[in-house]
């Protein structure tokens, strides 16, 4: 695209995408330069629902990224050091050039400080309490990485939400020390202005005492933990509009997405850990063999069809299922979310499948095991 236009990618200074069609999935996106150790690049930011996501892409991928602004949006500005180019694409490709006297300043300086749903300064106590804050309100160094995969798992939780949504029960799943928990509890209450009402059961005596006390000392209201195996079934899975579980070990993710299959949950978002289960029986015969061979190849293998597993089931159930990586993998390797919403009215499907996958490999499966009985 760039090749039609007389400008060298070294002179764009901005990029401003507006006027969105139907389809688009951001409400704007603006393209900046930037440079990341001494190599120039540009940042996609890209806003929707007033969050902002952003995005590093090479020089050399700038035309791509042009062309599907182009289908995405009605309008284009591109400013470089001497000229604006406007391209109007509602209908054939048009391109206006006039001169600038002031084009936007370029700073190359890459802004490594992303401004988050929840952000170092924000006057919350509990989190001082909790340790994700010093009593100045500073990020406590040894919760940087914590407090960046937190934030991301409440941004995208925020971001799949029905828009005006006034209440909602939620259950965290394995809640440990409850960072999660609180985090999402101010965010919905106290920042959006929803009734919400969460629940946090996990096994540890001490944790759950001193997160209730936090809870009640700082008038979280209706926010409440409870010492209780996730195995074991409570009643508050049949009034829950949404279950969560950030890193709940093992075979405790498959007891998470059971009782939300069951209780027709809406909201699912489950960022599991430990997949223990499969590695431990699957055997692998003919050319897969080669999977199981070294141990870490086979422990990340079964890992990920583990998952996999757990999408088809979901999807079985009338899901409406997707995985993302939802943070880099220096932050953690245990990044894979699955998000699913339930469809109203969707039928669900047989799973002999996955049940013969089981046979096929010589391994058992706790969520099949568990919602065989639901079909």
């Amino acid at each position: 695209m760039t090749a039609d236009l007389d400008f060298d990618l070294l002179e764009v200074r901005k990029v401003v995408a507006s006027v969105k069609r139907p389809l688009a999935e951001f409400d704007k996106i603006t393209i900046q330069p930037v440079e990341i150790k001494n190599k120039r690049m540009f940042q996609k930011i890209a806003i929707k629902n007033n969050l902002v996501f952003h995005k590093n892409f090479d020089i050399n991928q700038f035309d791509n990224v042009l062309n599907n602004l182009i289908k995405d949006y009605e309008r284009i500005n591109i400013f470089t050091t001497s000229f604006e180019y406007i391209l109007l694409t509602n209908g054939d490709l048009k391109v206006k050039k006039k001169a600038v006297k002031n084009s936007p300043v370029i700073n190359l300086e890459h802004n490594k400080k992303k401004n988050y749903i929840l952000n170092e300064g924000d006057n919350i106590p509990a989190f001082v309490e909790l340790g994700i804050f010093t009593k100045d309100f500073k990020l406590v160094n040894q919760m940087s990485e914590k407090f960046k995969q937190i934030n991301r798992f409440v941004e995208i939780i925020d971001g799949k939400l029905d828009k005006n949504v006034k209440k909602l029960n939620i259950v965290d799943f394995g809640c440990g020390k409850s960072y999660l928990t609180f985090i999402l509890y101010h965010y919905l209450k106290n920042v959006c202005g929803i009734d919400v009402n969460i629940v946090g059961y996990d096994l540890k005596t001490d944790v759950i005492k001193k997160c209730n006390e936090i809870a009640k000392k700082y008038h979280y209201d209706n926010l409440h933990f409870v010492e209780a195996n996730v195995e074991t079934e409570k009643d508050t899975y049949k009034s829950a509009d949404m279950i969560i579980s950030l890193h709940a070990c093992d075979t405790a993710t498959d007891f998470a997405l059971y009782y939300a299959i069951k209780y027709g949950v809406k909201y699912i978002f489950s960022v599991p850990c430990c997949q223990r289960e499969i590695n431990s029986q699957i055997k692998l015969d003919g050319n897969l063999e080669i999977l199981q061979k070294e141990g870490l190849i086979k422990e990340r293998f079964s890992a990920l069809l583990t998952d996999a597993i757990r999408v088809e089931v979901l999807k079985s159930f009338g899901y409406n299922t997707s995985t993302i990586e939802f943070v880099g993998f220096d932050t953690t390797p245990k990044n894979i979310l699955i998000m699913a919403k339930r469809a109203v009215g969707k039928k669900t499907k047989s799973i002999e499948n996955l049940i013969q996958l089981e046979t096929n490999f010589h391994f058992k499966q706790k969520l099949i095991e568990l919602v065989t009985s639901l079909h």
